[in-house]
């Protein structure tokens, strides 16, 4: 295992979502609009770009970039449709913020458009500046809140006269459902957390449920994610109904993906996933067979406990 332990910030990169700290207030124009009327709309505003909008629908961007390349050519009559980018890259207001750090580092952008899932409706903007901020407010309240809980919940195992006692938490993960992909592994955090697990081990956990559960979503029909609790010890296992891995040796090697052109391009597939299980875990193993399926054992050791 990697000795690295992941800090509650990474942790909250994969719980939180982008609606969670994107900008709703946003300064938009249309595609009629003027070069010359757009030099006030952003001097007035203090941007640096801004959506186009047609019909309450996003049809491009116009950036600071784009308007001083309009002065440089003459600053000729012209309106944003004929200066504006037109293939925006955009992200749901429902993605966990691991796929919007991704997707900027991918495009290299600093801010992208934020649409609703159910009708592609621009909601928002989102900056590199908006995740530092949405995470900073998140930690102050989470500290506060993640007391309180491990206060009440802390002991439960204490409170048990039993030789040996183990809980086992179970969630089902439906393949390609990309709109609730991430949530058994928010789910089971979340138990834990309130149990009193301590917040490194959380954070290894966090990693790990996530990167299986996408793994489920985007490769297979679907599984179950589920975790064993003893009290030494956490084992997260993911089984799927198929279609198995032919070579397991390869899926481990960084940056190896099968994932469809259609899911990259939702920011998924990058072939990290089993590696960073791998980092965050003190003992995992991978077992598939071809046209059967596969299972995933990553188990994580408590501090303090013999194992």
């Amino acid at each position: 295992m990697d000795n690295t332990v992941p800090s509650r910030t990474q942790e909250l990169i994969y719980e939180m979502t982008v609606g969670e700290v994107m900008t709703g207030q946003v300064v938009t124009v249309e595609p009629d609009t003027s070069m010359n009327d757009l030099r006030e709309v952003m001097r007035s505003n203090r941007i640096s770009g801004a959506p186009v909008i047609c019909d309450d629908r996003l049809v491009g961007i116009i950036s600071l970039e784009d308007f001083i390349n309009w002065l440089a050519a003459g600053s000729r009559d012209a309106t944003v449709a004929d200066r504006m980018t037109q293939n925006v890259t955009t992200i749901y207001e429902d993605e966990p913020l691991v796929r919007l750090v991704s997707r900027l580092d991918q495009c290299g952008y600093g801010r992208l458009p934020v649409l609703q899932r159910d009708d592609d409706r621009l909601v928002g903007v989102v900056t590199k500046g908006d995740i530092i901020d949405g995470l900073m407010r998140k930690l102050e309240i989470g500290y506060q809140e993640e007391e309180i809980r491990r206060f009440r919940a802390s002991h439960v195992f204490d409170d048990i006269i039993a030789d040996q006692t183990t809980l086992m938490l179970r969630y089902d993960v439906v393949g390609n459902d990309f709109r609730q992909a991430g949530s058994g592994a928010t789910r089971l955090k979340k138990a834990l957390g309130r149990l009193g697990t301590a917040p490194q081990v959380l954070r290894r956990i966090a990693i790990i449920a996530y990167e299986a559960e996408m793994n489920i979503v985007i490769y297979t029909e679907g599984g179950q994610l589920q975790a064993k609790v003893e009290a030494g010890r956490i084992t997260i296992e993911a089984n799927d109904h198929g279609p198995g891995i032919a070579d397991v040796q390869q899926a481990m090697t960084p940056g190896y993906s099968t994932a469809a052109e259609w899911v990259r391009e939702l920011g998924f597939g990058a072939g990290m996933g089993l590696h960073n299980i791998k980092g965050c875990a003190d003992e995992m193993s991978l077992d598939s067979a071809v046209g059967e399926g596969t299972r995933l054992t990553a188990t994580i050791a408590l501090p303090g406990k013999a194992e």
